[in-house]
């Protein structure tokens, strides 16, 4: 059984943050909704509990509420804002609305600065507050061990018990000891360092032997690190039961197609390239809404991969890349799924398969870090980020073959002066976009009416937001000066310089 710690999800947007950090400290944790708890908590391996933020107030009629005397006194628990102000609800304090809403930078001032909870947390260290309620009285039998100049209660203990609130936000970047005050709590668990990329490995393939035997398993390949990571420990467990299809649609970064199948060879996977260009070129010729776009392409591959699956015999698994964040995205704190999660929309109902999707419970930085482990090229477990639609979404407008050769020059160049220059594994997702304008441009004596090229560079963690990449000027002229002189049909490069939000990463 593995070991956990399980965080109760209220509906807080940092819910995901707060077990991402707990993976940091290579503590394996999983999220539930709040009402979702398993009714054996020892037996269901759990050693600890955090109660997350949410958007409710306790007393407002709408919040979610569960019976927290189940956990305290039973098991180490940490109530996080919400989660903090929940004690103290259910345990007789009081929880009122704030003057005034308590939001940003605060400063603590330790009341008991050998408290297991605030081991090496320094006096006046930085939190960040986002609430719009406080606690004004707390239960009896609860301490005050840590305060800022306008919130007395920023955290507590519970008398005899391994159980603390804290109105701040320990998991945001904000709180600059906030990692810190975590691992403390996970201490007090005594599972903290169990998880690493060898011993997932070691687990999976384990029990991904145990799951199909002898059966067959076919996997669609995105050239993408989770897909790619998939079919690799898939691979360790079934080895040739496994059949991998790469679909071409035509709409691939230049050469990638033929790079990409050269990666997988190099892994030792068996693999089906499929060249189906033509079949998408002809299905998007004239379209130009990019809604109605993504679904011809996600169409398209449907019938491409389903046509290629009933050429195998005995199929009776379809393999995915499915990832930890998916898995939190599909489900809402009140269980109903809000977001399909498959990555391949309509396949597992389509094809009758069941589904084995063994990344299922692991965050994107973890997905690299086991794919290394397992002894994949560092080039293709640190792609950036690129859309299923690929460069479909990238030109504005309606595609053409000629398009599609513009849009790939251009980015070829793009990306290699990423790499060149350094800049590639700095930011989290670069690519250009070929926008459906075009305007006057001199090159020599000759009057040009050509195309532009938008540059797009973000920096990002998790794609929930994400700034715009300061580049280098001199990198920025460089690359607009190979695209205008090398790429046959663009006159004119521009930069993009907006943010997640209001604007998205890709412009479709």
């Amino acid at each position: 059984m593995q070991e956990k710690i399980l965080i109760l999800d209220f509906g807080s947007q940092t819910t995901q943050l707060i077990g991402r950090r707990l993976r940091e400290l290579n503590t394996y944790c999983e999220i539930v909704p709040y009402n979702k708890a398993p009714e054996d908590l020892q037996a269901a391996g759990i050693r600890g509990v955090i109660l997350s933020g949410s958007p409710y107030s306790v007393y407002d009629s709408k919040a979610f509420h569960t019976e927290l005397s189940r956990f305290h006194g039973k098991l180490p628990l940490l109530g996080i804002c919400y989660g903090a102000q929940s004690l103290v609800h259910q345990a007789g304090g009081n929880v009122e609305p704030s003057n005034s809403r308590e939001y940003g930078r605060a400063h603590l001032h330790l009341n008991e600065p050998g408290n297991p909870l605030l081991k090496n947390i320094s006096e006046g260290s930085t939190v960040w507050m986002s609430h719009g309620d406080t606690i004004t009285k707390i239960p009896t039998g609860f301490r005050l061990i840590a305060g800022t100049e306008d919130v007395p209660a920023a955290a507590f203990q519970i008398e005899g018990e391994e159980t603390w609130g804290v109105q701040f936000h320990p998991e945001v970047y904000h709180s600059e000891e906030g990692l810190k005050l975590l691992e403390n709590f996970v201490d007090r668990t005594g599972i903290k360092g169990q998880w690493s990329p060898a011993s997932f490995i070691e687990q999976t393939v384990k029990e991904l032997k145990n799951q199909l035997g002898d059966d067959k398993v076919i996997l669609a390949l995105s050239g993408g690190v989770d897909s790619s990571v998939t079919a690799v420990l898939l691979n360790k467990a079934i080895g040739k039961n496994l059949t991998c299809i790469f679909v071409d649609h035509g709409l691939l970064r230049q050469g990638e197609f033929e790079r990409v199948l050269e990666d997988y060879e190099h892994l030792g996977l068996n693999v089906t390239g499929v060249n189906a260009r033509d079949k998408f070129m002809k299905a998007l010729a004239g379209v130009t809404d990019p809604e109605q776009k993504r679904k011809i392409i996600g169409k398209g591959f449907i019938d491409v991969f389903d046509e290629e699956a009933h050429k195998l015999k005995d199929i009776k698994w379809l393999g995915q890349g499915t990832i930890y964040p998916d898995i939190i995205e599909s489900i809402n704190i009140t269980g109903m799924v809000i977001k399909s999660h498959h990555n391949v929309g309509g396949l597992p109902e389509r094809m009758n398969l069941k589904l084995v999707e063994p990344l299922r419970t692991l965050f994107k930085d973890e997905v690299r870090r086991v794919g290394l482990e397992l002894g994949m090229r560092p080039g293709l477990i640190h792609r950036h980020p690129f859309p299923g639609p690929g460069l479909g979404i990238r030109i504005l407008g309606e595609i053409t073959p000629e398009k599609v050769r513009i849009l790939q020059e251009a980015d070829h160049i793009y990306m290699s002066l990423m790499q060149e220059w350094g800049l590639y594994d700095k930011v989290w997702q670069a690519g250009a976009i070929l926008l459906p304008i075009r305007s006057v441009g001199v090159m020599g004596d000759e009057r040009t009416y050509e195309f532009t090229i938008a540059l797009r560079a973000v920096t990002s963690t998790d794609a929930m937001s994400a700034d715009w990449a300061h580049l280098p000027y001199d990198f920025l002229a460089k690359v607009s000066n190979e695209i205008i002189n090398k790429v046959r049909g663009v006159n004119r490069v521009v930069y993009d310089i907006s943010s997640k939000p209001p604007s998205t990463i890709e412009w479709e």
